[in-house]
């Protein structure tokens, strides 16, 4: 069932501890599967775990989360070898997309050598989600600043461009972060840019910022804007609590 227009929630969050499982759906990957509007049915999500490499273990305990929120779970996995020669029927066979964290430089690359930047694509004009945490939601911008390359953050430019926007994420737990993004804005090497704290995401419909939203009662969304030349300002968005 395709979302009514082409829609991503991009997030610092999604996950937290369970109560009787190591991980748990928290209200913003519930959310982006409601975005769905699956009825009747079990919502199908299709996680894409690139940025750490496709670990077993933890597309287990991924599953293991879905299965606890009533949502089955199938896993596109790139390491050693796509799942099937036909991506794109693959992921539309799935309501939501949800990208995890970890290296966006590896996650780009690897999706570019096996044509997956343009199947997702594809996935979210035709209605599915798309959605995720950290490196899986810098993907769908621009670009913005990373730790794929190191502990010094740099700042990526080549992301897959769905958005034409650039995107900060753990804005208020990472102290390089925001200085970072205020930077790269301020010179020009990134688009506005708009940014999460942990705990929320920013909901686009199409390529228009439709609505900010939290898991956590006092985190924050922020749009960095070119004002002037050399000059970068920051913006407090208004967001919804989950």
């Amino acid at each position: 069932m395709p979302a009514e227009q082409p829609t991503i929630l991009a997030t610092s969050g999604g996950l937290r501890r369970g109560h009787r499982t190591d991980l748990e759906f928290a209200p913003l990957l519930t959310y982006a599967v409601d975005l769905a509007g699956v009825e009747g049915r079990r919502p199908k999500l299709c996680h894409i775990g690139t940025a750490l490499g496709d670990q077993r273990g933890f597309n287990a305990t991924f599953a293991e989360a879905g299965e606890v929120a009533g949502v089955e779970v199938v896993h596109l996995n790139l390491f050693p070898m796509p799942p099937t020669a036909d991506l794109l029927d693959y992921v539309l066979s799935c309501d939501v997309v949800w990208v995890g964290g970890g290296s966006v430089a590896n996650l780009l690359a690897v999706w570019r050598v096996h044509g997956l930047d343009s199947v997702l694509r594809e996935a979210w004009l035709r209605g599915v989600v798309l959605t995720g945490v950290s490196a899986g939601s810098l993907c769908w911008h621009v670009g913005g600043p990373t730790d794929s390359f190191g502990p010094e953050l740099r700042i990526v430019t080549d992301g897959l461009g769905f958005l034409p926007y650039g995107n900060g994420v753990h804005f208020d737990s990472e102290a390089a972060r925001r200085p970072a993004v205020l930077g790269a804005v301020a010179n020009g090497v990134i688009p506005d840019t708009y940014c999460t704290d942990d705990g929320t995401g920013l909901l686009y419909r199409g390529i228009e910022p439709v609505e900010a939203v939290s898991e956590r009662k006092n985190a924050g969304v922020y749009l960095v804007r070119r004002e002037d030349e050399g000059s970068a300002v920051e913006h407090a968005l208004d967001v919804r609590r989950l």
